[in-house]
C-alpha cells in the first residue's frame, strides 16, 4: 500500500538520517551519498508528494511507465532528475534518451551505440551509468571486466561524443547474507577503481549500488548513490504492472 505524503516525507527524513550516520562510520564526506527514490509501480501522487518534501531524484525501471508519469509531473512545473534504472530493451531506448537525464542500466555495447543514435536525432546529451554483473542470481549488466573496458573505451575514444559516462552501478545477489553482498559491493567498487585508473580523464564518479535492504552495507563499501523505494513509498502494487 502506497505511503501517504506525511508517510514519505518521515521515511525519506529517516532514511538520510541513516544514511548521513553510515557516512560518518564510514569516514566519508557529508553529502557524498545520493538518495535516489524509486517510483516504479508507485502512483504520480507518491512523486508528487515526495518532491514536496524535498526530494529530487528518482529512478524508474520501466520505461512506458516513466514516461507517463514523469510527463505528467514536469506537466505539473516540478523539474525531478530521472534516471532509468531497469534493463533496457532496444526498442525502448529512444524514449528512455527523451525522458531521462541518466540511464544507469547499460550493460551492453548495443545499447550505447543506440543511446548515441537517438542522443544526435534529440539534440541531446545524456549520462549513463555502466552496471556491472557482480552476483550470480543476477545476469544483468557486463559479465567481464574486459567487456566493461571494451565499453568504456568506446567514450574514452569519442565515438559517442553525445555520452558521459558517468560511472557504474550494480546489483547485488539476493540473499541476506551480508558478507556475499559487501563482497559483491567491494568486487564492484574494485573494478571501478581499475577502469577509473585507466581512464583518468573521463567523469566516472558515479557508484550506484545499494537498495532498502542492504543500502548501509553498500555506503560502507563505497557506494556514491543508493536506489531506495519500497523503504520511501510503501509496499509496491504489483497488479498495475
Amino acid at each position: 500500500m502506497d505511503f501517504t505524503k506525511d508517510e514519505i516525507k518521515e521515511q525519506i527524513v529517516r532514511i538520510k538520517d541513516q544514511i548521513a550516520v553510515a557516512e560518518q562510520k564510514a569516514g566519508r564526506t557529508a553529502g557524498s551519498v545520493a538518495l535516489l527514490a524509486v517510483s516504479k509501480f508507485h502512483p504520480t501522487q507518491s512523486v508528487l508528494d515526495a518532491l514536496s518534501c524535498g526530494q529530487t531524484l528518482f529512478g524508474e525501471n520501466r520505461v512506458q511507465e516513466a514516461k507517463a508519469k514523469f510527463t505528467e509531473v514536469r506537466e505539473k512545473g516540478f523539474t525531478p532528475t530521472l534516471h532509468i534504472i531497469g534493463s533496457l530493451q532496444r526498442n525502448k531506448i529512444k524514449d528512455a534518451v527523451k525522458i531521462a537525464d541518466c540511464i544507469e542500466s547499460v550493460d551492453r555495447i548495443e545499447v550505447l551505440q543506440d543511446i548515441e543514435k537517438y542522443c544526435v536525432a534529440q539534440q541531446k546529451t545524456i549520462q549513463v551509468l555502466f552496471e556491472f554483473h557482480t552476483g550470480e542470481e543476477s545476469k544483468s549488466g557486463f559479465a567481464t571486466y574486459e567487456d566493461l573496458m571494451a565499453a568504456v573505451t568506446l567514450c574514452a575514444n569519442g565515438a559517442l561524443p553525445h555520452i558521459v559516462p558517468a560511472g557504474f552501478m550494480t546489483m547485488a545477489p539476493f540473499t541476506q547474507d551480508e558478507t556475499i553482498v559487501r563482497g559483491a559491493f567491494a568486487k564492484m567498487r574494485q573494478t571501478a577503481e581499475k577502469v577509473r585508473n585507466e581512464f583518468p580523464q573521463l567523469p566516472l564518479t558515479t557508484l550506484s549500488m545499494g537498495m532498502s535492504g542492504d543500502y548501509l552495507w553498500a555506503i560502507a563499501e563505497g557506494s556514491t548513490e543508493v536506489r531506495i523505494g519500497t523503504a520511501i513509498f510503501g509496499e509496491r502494487n504489483y497488479t498495475q504492472a
